[in-house]
């Protein structure tokens, strides 16, 4: 009787131990799908407007990360990066120097599976959401990676404007050609008559004129921003500002100064001022705002990490005065009441003047247009003038 216990006691271990390793297996095999949603929708979105008449706000990104069965796969942890669209050899964008460089990257703790965030998109393209899930318990859920895109059209605003000068230029240089065309003599060892070689010769001046306005303008601004740059110092990649309150201190951390084109580190941090550890039963919220006009351009509500920490890099691709704030507030289900409060911090950003190729490729497709309605012009007059002939 006692071996028959023995035997049972012993199969019903094996038995649960092979019900518990099947269901440990099952969890590590389910693979997880992220799934990426905007506010406003894909078709809405539109580029960054300097010059937009009512403010603009930053587009909501939500990544959710999914089981098979549509359900949220909790207690993960998830990597973003944005990638801005590549450039364009012919036409460039409002902020050619951000063509083709990181966004934005930050990595946060989601324990329902989702990554809220709001980023203002500055140009036109098809950017690339980079997004590596990995889980914060061991053998939850394989870890995956992903590259999702996001297609931003540009305003038809634009492309309306740009028609109009297009055909603009096309006018000019074709009633250049009609006034200067017709039958004009061609003196001895000249190739085309008077007319035309001032003409032409008052075009190229005139584009070499406004060639180096240009350049000189746009070398001008770069040298004073990196001037004034320069006087108020390199950045400080460890410099901090804190505030203290309710037994709490909130500290922001990173750089002080930014670049156009290039990423800013910052970090929060939440420390318990009595047992001197991380808290982490808050939660942060960030705002980039810029002090020029007050638009938001960078956003995002999370829960630190195990070190009390949140860190991110993000791009400033307004060449103007930034300010981030980080504002700490209570968790809903902590032990730990307090107000919420916030520190601050102003960020100098440096501008950098478009690249020369950019700037002489816009100047030759210009000069382009004007040249082609130049010698349609000419052909239409010439032709006017043989017509009249025939006719008389």
């Amino acid at each position: 009787m006692l071996k028959f216990h023995s035997s049972a006691l012993i199969s019903a271990i094996c038995l649960m131990g092979i019900v518990f390793g099947d269901r440990t297996g099952l969890s590590q095999t389910v693979q997880p799908v992220v799934r990426l949603t905007t506010k406003p929708t894909f078709s809405k979105i539109l580029p960054f407007e300097a010059e937009a008449a009512n403010r603009q706000l930053p587009v909501q990104l939500i990544l959710e990360v999914v089981d098979e069965s549509d359900r949220p796969i909790e207690n993960a942890r998830i990597h973003l990066q944005i990638l801005t669209p590549p450039p364009n050899p012919w036409l460039t964008t409002d902020f050619p120097i951000v063509e083709g460089t990181k966004l934005l990257e930050i990595e946060a703790v989601a324990p329902k599976g989702e990554l809220n965030l709001q980023q203002m998109l500055p140009i036109r393209g098809t950017y690339q959401l980079r997004v590596a899930v990995t889980p914060n318990a061991a053998n939850t859920f394989i870890p995956i990676q992903k590259t999702l895109t996001l297609s931003v059209s540009e305003n038809w605003v634009k492309y309306r404007n740009f028609g109009f000068l297009i055909a603009i230029l096309f006018v000019v240089g074709f009633l250049g050609g009609w006034i200067i065309g017709g039958q004009q003599s061609i003196p001895t060892g000249e190739i085309a008559p008077q007319r035309v070689r001032l003409l032409l010769s008052g075009a190229v001046a005139i584009a070499v004129v406004a060639l180096l306005i240009v350049n000189i303008s746009a070398e001008l601004a770069e040298s004073g921003v990196s001037t004034s740059h320069i006087v108020q110092g390199k950045p400080q990649a460890g410099s901090r500002a804190s505030v203290q309150s309710q037994g709490l201190e909130l500290r922001l951390l990173g750089d002080t100064n930014a670049t156009v084109g290039k990423i800013a580190n910052l970090q929060a941090e939440a420390i318990d001022t009595q047992t001197h550890q991380p808290a982490t039963d808050v939660i942060l919220n960030i705002k980039t705002t810029q002090l020029e006009h007050e638009w938001v351009a960078f956003a995002y509500q999370g829960i630190p990490d195990a070190n009390g920490k949140l860190t991110w890099q993000q791009q400033f691709f307004d060449g103007a005065p930034h300010k981030v704030e980080v504002e700490v507030a209570p968790h809903p289900n902590a032990i730990r009441k307090f107000h919420p409060f916030r520190v601050k911090r102003e960020i100098e950003v440096e501008g950098v003047a478009p690249p020369l190729s950019a700037r002489l490729t816009t100047l030759a497709l210009f000069a382009g247009i004007i040249t082609i309605g130049l010698v349609i012009g000419l052909g239409q007059k010439h032709r006017w003038g043989l017509r009249r002939m025939d006719t008389n």
